[in-house]
């Protein structure tokens, strides 16, 4: 098996996972009739301390379904220049929703300056498109943002009128790395979208949570969008395993990355980003990064990156693979020299 740093989304379903989706409780969703479709969403909203869940395919959806939740049809969202929400998910609101983005760059700790944001917050005006959102991004890059902010961001929301939305695919990371129940992390935000996909290691799934209402406006758009499944408690309960055994172990994850800053810190080819390797996410600065991906995919280390390299860790690899990968890169620059 290689060892792939790729994303946390190559995670594969343990055997403990795999029975309880085999033994599954099954109905048709689309009539809510799926127990454990329904016990996921109860669950969901319980332990992120909010009124209800939403349980879709992916992260790309519940985002979606959010912004169109929150926004009407001439309406933007303020959001991070390299979130998620912008870059990597299609222009999805843009194109379905007709709702427009305002992006503003992050800060270095992935933040928004929300100095920054007001400046771009939109005042009543026929010339103008609505500003109805805020939208964050917990972890981003890896990241986490802190929780002084995350209540500076409600008032401001509070302040100018506006929703604010938090795209939270790694957001029990966050909690994990904060020490923190994941319902303090989320209390400030009207919607939360969490991916059970990534570092909990379910094999698909994510949930939008939030208000009762919110939920129900969402549920129309995940039908729009063709996100209506049927006997889905076969996949739920991949996800409810995932959220009843795998956040605590995330500790172990962000020790693998930990480890590889580590093993790198003593090779000067390399120079890992500012504030990189909170989580389970390290980025690095290497001049020769097309021709280290090459050398590493040679010999079985699977990374990836826009720019920088970004080495992701997960349940699936192991403190020893991240002296592999060590190695390996030492060697690489050893042979260059």
């Amino acid at each position: 098996m290689p060892i792939d740093l790729r994303s946390d989304t190559v995670t594969l379903p343990t055997p403990e996972m795999r029975h309880a989706m085999a033994n599954a409780d099954v109905g048709d969703d689309v009539h809510g009739e799926d127990p454990t479709v329904n016990r996921l969403q109860e669950l969901s909203a319980e332990m992120l301390g909010k009124e209800a869940a939403l349980f879709c395919p992916s992260g790309t959806q519940t985002n979606f379904c959010a912004l169109l939740s929150h926004c009407e049809r001439g309406d933007e969202y303020i959001v991070g220049q390299r979130a998620h929400t912008y870059m990597f998910e299609g222009g999805g609101a843009a194109v379905f929703g007709s709702i427009q983005p305002q992006p503003v760059d992050f800060e270095e700790d992935g933040s928004i300056d929300l100095r920054k944001a007001a400046s771009v917050v939109k005042l009543p005006n026929v010339h103008f498109p609505r500003t109805k959102l805020l939208c964050l991004e917990n972890t981003q890059d890896g990241k986490v943002l802190s929780l002084e902010y995350l209540n500076q961001a409600r008032k401001f929301a509070d302040q100018h009128g506006l929703g604010l939305h938090l795209d939270g695919a790694r957001v029990f990371n966050a909690a994990v790395k904060l020490g923190v129940p994941i319902s303090e992390i989320v209390q400030p935000f009207d919607s939360i979208s969490v991916c059970l996909s990534k570092g909990l290691g379910a094999p698909v799934g994510s949930v939008l949570v939030g208000s009762k209402d919110l939920i129900v406006r969402a549920h129309r758009w995940r039908k729009v969008a063709g996100g209506g499944m049927r006997q889905a408690g076969i996949i739920a309960a991949g996800c409810i395993h995932a959220l009843e055994n795998h956040v605590e172990r995330l500790v172990e994850d962000h020790a693998k990355a930990q480890r590889l800053l580590d093993g790198f810190a003593g090779i000067t080819e390399v120079q890992p980003e500012p504030l990189t390797g909170q989580t389970n996410m390290v980025f690095l600065k290497i001049e020769k990064g097309k021709e280290l991906t090459a050398y590493l995919k040679e010999r079985g280390i699977l990374i990836s990156g826009y720019g920088s390299l970004r080495l992701v860790t997960h349940m699936d690899v192991t403190l020893e693979d991240m002296d592999t990968v060590v190695n390996e890169v030492k060697a690489f620059f050893a042979r260059g020299a």
